[in-house]
């Protein structure tokens, strides 16, 4: 079935953004309220939304778009003939069954229902209709128009082709779905979130900090808000009804103190009412960072937040590599529960403290999994063992250099290095292995033979149709990312001629080092085509418009001498000492540097360059925050100290 009418219910803080989304993509949308003055009030909150965005240029025609949205107040004007419904009202259980029962009987059979609900059970809100096969959950996040996560719920019994229909329609209107595969309350984000939401509340009723002393502690560590401003800023409402929901369907310790529940009644409810944990009525609550307590351990959220994330793994509900993409999308985060664990928390580390809460608090939600309690953790992110056999390979090679380096080597000598679409490949197996494999640290990559590092793409390659090389060239771009990506120090070493492609994939690696009569250039301007693989994007990140010009539009190609003082190349070495030299190179980070804080780094500074400085700093922040907590930051300033090198371990 073909999705091209949809029935958006509310037009509030996510009905609105939804219907915005769904008509910039093209859909035509029925957006619909029940009192006027509700829907005129969304599509004023769309016309403004839609300027910014022409303002930014990420769309060109306004009047186009709210066209396309068709505001009623009638349910059998918006649901009739609908294709999609999304249902976007309050989080009350009745209200959203009535409203499905309503809907039920109006839309036509193959009409496919969602729920944007933030906790609730799919399953148990399809069955107030017919049609349970054709039920799902779209969880969109706040707000809609900008965060690129919605959580697609299989209930169950949502048939398979329901499900493929939603991802498409999210996909459509340029978002990421994560696909949920077993209908647990809070899905992913929000059940990875809950028990850190417990702990909070467990601390207060302690009496062990105040929400002042723990959001001082926190912000110190780089975050623009404490979990108690947070909480008054989403709402304290909110928190409680969810947590009264989990206390229900998950563990009674999930509910709500008194203290909470009181605050309720007294419509202390955070900002929006102009008091809660604060006082909000100069806009923002003073929070003064000199009252920052150490009576918790920030690391505690995180830990509590791993277990939920490895429960849910072990429930089926989705994998680890899901999981973390989520938390990141969902909640803007650069890094996901697993990927902490596996850079920065050891297996005992992670037992041992999450049985303390468990004491200290009563509470067997801190219970450690049982993968957790198995030490299985690991394994559970990592899979099998990467292999150390590279027999499977025929246009790449691997060679185990000892002291913590590999090389990986371009191996199509007769034809210069080309990259066949069997090579590209080949190249993201090989950087999977090494994600996965411990004893590398740092990554050379470099081409077989004297002639070439790569003279780039191998036009003799059987692609004919135009959208073939499109997703050829996407399909490089994704991969050569990846070295960027990968947490571990990538090195190119350039040994000859580093053309298209081949050049391409040198500028995704972290640092570059080139025999002096290496040559570097974009030829795809001579040949009627243009760089494909990132060139025109990674170039000019790396020298600026003006030179990226000079090379992308002539052809132009450039020593390695003139590439140094570009700034395209770190150092330049001697032929005939260049491969005894990068080894150097490569021994002196591996005995000097912290590969957890090389994995930091990297990432810090190919993702700030994306993003708004703000973000950027906000991001460096939390990761020196983790860092801070890691045994090698330890190990690193002993020896500092005791003036030994340092015998980093990668934890």
């Amino acid at each position: 079935m073909e999705i091209k009418k949809v029935a958006v219910l509310g037009a509030g803080d996510m009905g609105h953004g939804i219907a915005e989304v769904s008509a910039i993509a093209g859909y035509e949308v029925w957006m619909r309220d029940i009192k006027k003055e509700f829907v005129d009030r969304g599509m004023e909150r769309i016309k403004q939304s839609l300027l910014k965005l022409q303002e930014k240029g990420k769309i060109s025609n306004v009047e186009e778009v709210i066209a396309r949205i068709h505001p009623t107040v009638d349910l059998a004007e918006a649901v009739k003939d609908a294709d999609l419904v999304i249902e976007a009202v309050p989080e009350v259980f009745e209200i959203k069954t009535q409203v499905f029962a309503d809907c039920d009987r109006i839309a036509k059979p193959e009409c496919i229902f969602a729920s944007n609900t933030s906790t609730m059970r799919i399953t148990d809100l399809a069955k107030a209709t017919k049609r349970e096969d054709k039920f799902i959950g779209l969880h969109f996040f706040n707000p809609p128009v900008l965060m690129r996560l919605v959580e697609v719920i299989k209930g169950e019994k949502t048939s398979d082709e329901t499900v493929e229909i939603c991802v498409g329609y999210v996909k459509k209107i340029g978002k990421e779905p994560v696909v949920v595969n077993k209908d647990v309350p809070g899905f992913i984000v929000n059940r990875v979130q809950a028990p850190a939401g417990a702990l909070l509340m467990s601390i207060i009723e302690k009496g062990i900090a105040t929400p002042e002393e723990v959001d001082a502690a926190v912000k110190r560590m780089g975050l623009p808000m404490g979990p108690f401003e947070l909480m008054d800023f989403t709402g304290i409402d909110v928190f409680y009804h969810a947590n009264k929901y989990y206390a229900k369907t998950i563990s009674p310790d999930y509910e709500p103190p008194k203290i909470l529940e009181e605050m309720v009644k007294s419509n202390k409810l955070g900002k929006k009412t102009g008091k809660g944990w604060y006082d909000w009525s100069k806009g923002r609550p003073e929070i003064d960072l000199s009252k920052a307590t150490d009576k918790i351990s920030p690391l505690d959220f995180t830990m509590v937040e791993i277990n939920e994330a490895v429960k849910l793994v072990e429930m089926g509900v989705a994998k680890p590599e899901d999981i973390d993409k989520a938390m990141k999308l969902g909640l803007n985060r650069p890094f996901g529960p697993f990927e902490i664990f596996k850079t920065m928390i050891d297996e005992d580390q992670l037992l041992n403290r999450l049985n303390e809460l468990a004491n200290m608090f009563g509470k067997k939600i801190f219970e450690p999994a049982q993968s957790i309690k198995e030490k299985k953790v690991r394994q559970m992110v990592e899979g099998e063992k990467a292999p150390q056999q590279v027999e499977e390979f025929q246009t790449i090679k691997i060679e185990k250099l000892g002291d913590g380096i590999t090389k990986l080597i371009l191996n199509r000598p007769e034809r210069l290095n080309t990259i066949s679409p069997e090579l590209l490949d080949e190249l993201d197996k090989a950087i999977t292995m090494l994600w996965k494999d411990e004893e590398t640290r740092v990554i050379i990559i470099t081409g077989a033979g004297e002639r070439a590092f790569s003279a780039g793409a191998d036009l003799s390659s059987p692609i004919f149709h135009p959208f073939d090389f499109l997703e050829h060239n996407r399909k490089g771009e994704r991969i050569f990312r990846r070295l960027g990506e990968i947490p571990k120090l990538v090195i190119a070493a350039v040994n000859g001629y580093a053309l298209g492609g081949g050049f391409e994939i040198a500028m995704n690696c972290d640092i570059r080092l080139a025999k002096k009569s290496a040559i570097f250039g974009l030829p795809e301007v001579t040949l009627g085509i243009i760089p494909g693989w990132s060139g025109t994007q990674r170039l000019a990140k790396l020298v600026g418009i003006s030179r990226a010009m000079q090379l992308a539009l002539t052809g132009e190609r450039i020593n390695a001498v003139e590439a140094e003082r570009w700034g395209i190349v770190n150092k330049v070495f001697d032929d005939d000492k260049f491969e005894e030299e990068v080894l150097k190179y490569a021994k002196n980070i591996v005995e000097r540097c912290a590969p957890i804080s090389i994995a930091l780094i990297k990432r810090l500074i190919n993702k700030g360059a994306e993003v708004p400085a703000d973000v950027g700093m906000e991001w460096e922040c939390t990761a020196a925050g983790l860092a801070f907590s890691t045994e090698d930051m330890k190990e690193g300033i002993s020896a500092f100290l005791s003036k030994e090198k340092p015998k980093f371990k990668g934890r």
